[in-house]
């Protein structure tokens, strides 16, 4: 509530402040691209989702606003604009927040009355930010199908919903009222860092929910979390998106694990005969 008090409040105070300043400069912000850096790591396909910018001049926080956007700015000349991408925390509008796995964009501009100043921010991931990826491109898949599951895993080249994004290839798991439920971990041992920034980036396409979880490895064990559910999309309005899920805590609290794995658990929704779940671009990245 204090957040929101907040907000409300700086709002108002904005408000006030260019009523009595007609004359305010203009940032006309458009979308983020995400780009290479110059690291030799292969990052697999460069999608993104950073739907807002946290926005500085000289220092001082403008705000967070949706892109593409236009926003009043009561500072004049030469003055440092630093823009911060930001993400949809764990698919969450209400938990914005600034993406640390990828570099501001910075710009000096002129600025002046009633002129309108257009950036197009360009941001890469950090050059020692450390990746694990699926992609569907490879002869072989990072995924494993548990045994008890129904349904499977399977590269497709579906060109009804292939986009630029894709590759040649992404996952697909179609489920039925037989092959009724998908329980899948990644494979290979995920040694993630204890108190530093962990996300698992998904690409997603479904007409069934799906739940992400992290398992631990340790001497006593496995132990699964279950994490993130993606609530399933409408048939005639599914389409192409992409989440952000922080591992941070749930790695931070398991001092004792020596590996980790990324888990997947799907069950038919009840009344359905018929669903899909589509994956692609599988990222863990962390520092």
């Amino acid at each position: 509530m204090k957040r929101i008090t907040f907000i409300v409040f700086f709002g108002l105070v904005l408000i006030s402040c260019i009523k009595n300043n007609d004359n305010p400069s203009w940032l006309l912000i458009n979308k983020w691209e995400l780009v290479p850096t110059s690291q030799t790591t292969i990052v697999g396909e460069l999608t993104h989702n950073f739907s807002d910018a946290k926005v500085y001049v000289n220092n001082e926080l403008i705000g967070i606003f949706e892109l593409p956007c236009k926003i009043p700015v009561l500072e004049s000349g030469e003055s440092n604009i630093a823009i911060y991408p930001v993400i949809l925390n764990n698919g969450i509008s209400a938990t914005k927040r600034v993406y640390p796995l990828v570099t501001p964009y910075e710009v000096n501009a002129n600025l002046s009355s009633t002129q309108v100043v257009e950036i197009s921010p360009v941001t890469s991931y950090f050059e020692n930010v450390n990746f694990w990826i699926e992609d569907f491109e490879d002869n072989f898949l990072n995924i494993e199908t548990s045994s008890v599951s129904t349904a499977t895993l399977v590269k497709s080249s579906d060109a009804s919903i292939m986009t630029a994004t894709n590759g040649n290839y992404f996952g697909r798991v179609s489920l039925s009222s037989i092959d009724n439920n998908w329980i899948a971990n990644t494979t290979g041992q995920l040694v993630l860092p204890i108190g530093k920034e962990v996300y698992l980036e998904i690409d997603y396409h479904n007409t069934n929910s799906l739940t992400t979880g992290l398992l631990r490895y340790s001497s006593t064990g496995v132990l699964p979390n279950p994490n993130v559910r993606l609530n399933k999309q409408l048939q005639n309005e599914v389409e192409w998106k992409k989440i952000y899920i922080e591992l941070r805590e749930v790695v931070s609290g398991s001092v004792n694990a020596e590996y980790f794995e990324i888990s997947f658990d799907a069950l038919i929704e009840e009344g359905v005969s018929e669903a899909e779940i589509n994956l692609d671009n599988i990222k863990v990245v962390y520092f």
